[in-house]
């Protein structure tokens, strides 16, 4: 692996390095966006015991607020929750644009990644063109040998680019798809929540 890497030439350190950081991402937004810790099952139902047994307190509030992308929806509108519902729909969709924010966290990245590996694949294979013209034009091209670490150099890049792009595209459409079916998911429960609290006063 490591002469497949050495003789890929210098360009393969910037793809490498790609690599990790794209494997780190993915890694990362596994943990960041299971749906458990996204949106804990029943919340709804239990904010609206609460509010039935009159045990809805400042402090449950906050520690709502605190425990998962949710709860902090959920929170923004408790807050006004005396209020008429246009402003607790306001208070939520103002919240929810701050979690959806925090939800794409490193995505973009992981785009870039998607974008520029196979750039930097090309990139080395024109230096390892540029390297096997030059070495017709010294030493003709009568002797493969010198020409083959030039064409190892243009093949191994690209493939390299291409191994790390093609995983990064997936897992970046992959979790873009997974924050947009969460997204619907917050949305339904927190208009869930303000139609009880509005049914109730009415």
């Amino acid at each position: 692996m490591w002469e497949i890497i050495k003789s890929g030439g210098w360009m393969m350190l910037p793809i490498i390095l790609s690599s990790i950081a794209g494997i780190a991402i993915i890694g990362e937004r596994f943990w960041a966006l299971q749906t458990r810790r996204i949106i804990p099952k029943n919340l709804v139902a239990q904010i609206w015991q609460w509010i039935k047994s009159n045990q809805l307190s400042p402090a449950q509030v906050d520690t709502l607020r605190k425990n998962s992308p949710l709860g902090r929806i959920l929170a923004a509108g408790l807050i006004y929750q005396q209020y008429d519902r246009e402003l607790m729909k306001q208070s939520i969709e103002e919240t929810g644009r701050h979690v959806v924010h925090e939800l794409e966290r490193y995505l973009n990245t992981l785009g870039t990644i998607a974008a520029i590996s196979p750039m930097l694949g090309l990139l080395g294979t024109i230096f390892g063109m540029i390297q096997i013209f030059g070495a017709i034009a010294k030493e003709g091209a009568g002797n493969p040998a010198l020409l083959s670490e030039g064409i190892s150099q243009a093949l191994i890049t690209t493939a390299a680019g291409l191994m790390v792009a093609i995983p990064a595209l997936m897992f970046h459409r992959y979790f873009n798809g997974k924050i947009n079916e969460l997204v619907i998911t917050m949305e339904q429960e927190s208009l869930k929540m303000v139609e009880l609290i509005h049914h109730k006063r009415s």
